[in-house]
């Protein structure tokens, strides 16, 4: 199986391609705290919407496999599903050849741009796994954390550290409410 396809608008002139492949964490640029454990299957098809005119790519499919991340709070490595489904457009990246700024909205999330007649395959998988992916991942909604005092998992264990320690910016309203 190959590792990767590059989807080629001369070849979508004459017909769809489909796709069905496997991709590792080398072969994806993902964040550092984001891994695959096992692989990450791609499949679906790529066609050309507007053959004379815009030269439109539609990226149609589904990715399925499992991504790992280490908890924000806990620090504890945990797997969630990756399983989303694919439905984008690329348009020549001279279609947008201006110099102003444009805000993008949600809706824009679904438009990329591709230059020299053509797109690599992992490089719209990985895109599309970084904007699904928390910025801030957790292992659960409801994490507790690393105890400060101790170290210890609150989420493992109850521990018996009080949280004394004061902000220092409020020790002058500690002095206030004691005088």
């Amino acid at each position: 199986m190959k590792k990767d396809l590059r989807i080629d608008v001369r070849e979508l002139e004459h017909r769809p391609v489909e796709f069905d492949l496997a991709f590792t964490s080398k072969e994806l640029d993902l964040p550092d705290n984001w891994s695959l454990p096992g692989e990450l299957r791609a499949e679906g098809s790529a066609e050309l919407l507007d053959h004379s005119g815009s030269r439109t790519l539609r990226v149609k499919g589904r990715l399925e496999g499992q991504v790992a991340g280490e908890c924000a709070r806990c620090l504890t490595t945990f797997t969630q599903p990756a399983d989303q489904n694919l439905d984008l457009y690329f348009y020549p990246a001279d279609a947008i050849d201006r110099s102003e700024e444009v805000a993008v909205s949600a809706d824009d999330l679904d438009y990329g741009f591709y230059e020299d007649n053509g797109i690599l395959l992992s490089e719209v998988v990985g895109e599309q796994l970084q904007l699904w992916l928390p910025m801030r991942p957790l292992c659960r909604e409801d994490c507790r954390g690393i105890c400060p005092e101790c170290g210890g998992n609150r989420n493992e264990k109850e521990c018996s550290c009080e949280d004394r320690k004061v902000d220092p910016r409020w020790e002058a309203l500690q002095q206030l409410k004691r005088n």
